[in-house]
């Protein structure tokens, strides 16, 4: 019997233009499902991946967030079902991976989509909804209770947590997740025409991070005697001159700072390869007493919490109470999977978005 296959999106080599390949649909065993992959959502990391050949052996199949259908279980699924609608990060094996017709993986990486949620919106939030529990609890060193307990009060309810680049995609889910565990007091930087938006979602005070005196700005709104001003930041950017730079005249002896990897040393253009580096402590002269974290994402399974229950069951109950919301979403219009993706890459590397996510049809069905 001939096996089926399905096309899939691969990066053959860095800069090149991506191609679609055939692959093996593969059928589930033990606690795995296959999913119709219906849509995806656009991420740094496929930059990083095209452009720059980050962490990556080519051919590589690409894609780590995804929205779809079951269409297959394996015997020893015990919480999804043929027919429901799912969502998902997953990166660890081709056969995972989001930009392709059909993945296999395993339950514990998808969660049910509540019914007032279309697939192109709830795809915006499983990498972020990850990479914002990863960074709280293994950088920060925030506990992250679940459930909550009734009346939670967090350890460090009161500190200044200062989120650079509010307004991406992880940074959103960033605050909503701080705001839900009880902390109050988050400060966002970010574009002027992000600051209410911001605001709405818990922020308690929005700066502009483009302003010459930004980090002035900072420490004279919240400096108070020996204490560091900031005792936590996040940095959604991980640029080394846009964001690192200046967190670092911010921190003081005491803060942690928790820097979304890869650093950009050097940003990719139409003729420029970019540069990244994985070591953040070395991406600026901190001062003595900083702890710098560089969030791993992809290690977040190892937490033994978040593998069994993060997107199987926090991630679907929080969206469906409201406590985190999708991101606003753009949808990358094209006659296939090869023209959308393409069109997507495009847009991140121009920086042609802001405030949104980029979202796109993978399975022309």
């Amino acid at each position: 019997m001939t096996t089926p296959t399905h096309n899939g999106l691969v990066i053959v080599a860095p800069r090149a233009p991506y191609e679609i390949h055939q692959f093996p649909t593969i059928s589930p065993v033990g606690d795995e499902v296959r999913v119709h992959v219906k849509w995806t959502a656009s991420t740094p990391l496929d930059l990083h991946q095209a452009d720059g050949g980050l962490l990556i052996e080519t051919p590589y199949r690409t894609g780590s967030t995804s929205a779809g259908t079951v269409v297959e279980v394996g015997p020893n699924v015990k919480h999804l079902r043929v027919g429901d609608r799912v969502i998902g990060f997953a990166h660890q094996q081709p056969k995972w991976k989001s930009h392709q017709e059909y993945a296999t993986a395993p339950e514990w990486v998808f969660g049910k989509i509540p019914d007032n949620f279309s697939m192109e919106e709830a795809v915006t939030i499983p990498e972020n909804f990850v990479t914002a529990f990863n960074t709280i609890s293994t950088d920060l060193g925030l506990p992250t209770p679940w459930p909550k307990p009734e009346g939670y009060v967090p350890p460090r309810a009161d500190d200044s947590i200062l989120i650079w680049g509010a307004a991406s995609s992880v940074g959103q889910l960033t605050i909503q997740v701080l705001k839900f565990y009880g902390y109050r007091h988050l400060i966002a930087t970010a574009s002027p025409r992000h600051h209410e938006f911001l605001k709405n979602l818990g922020v308690e005070e929005a700066f502009d991070y483009r302003s010459p005196t930004i980090v002035d700005d900072l420490l004279k709104a919240y400096k108070k005697g020996d204490s560091p001003a900031f005792p936590l930041i996040v940095d959604c950017i991980g640029s080394q001159d846009g964001s690192v730079g200046p967190i670092s005249k911010i921190a003081q002896s005491g803060t942690t700072v928790a820097i979304m990897l890869p650093v950009i040393l050097k940003h990719a253009t139409e003729t420029e390869v970019p540069e990244y580096s994985m070591d953040a402590s070395t991406s600026a002269q901190w001062a003595e007493g900083v702890n710098v974290r560089g969030v791993r994402t992809f290690f977040y399974w190892r937490n033994p919490l978040f593998k069994e229950k993060l997107q199987l069951e926090i991630m679907p109950q929080m969206l469906a109470a409201g406590h985190v919301v999708p991101n606003r979403i753009r949808v990358v219009e094209g006659r296939t999977l090869l023209e959308r993706a393409t069109k997507a890459l495009e847009l991140l590397r121009t920086g042609g978005v802001s405030g949104e996510k980029l979202v796109w049809r993978v399975s022309e069905e």
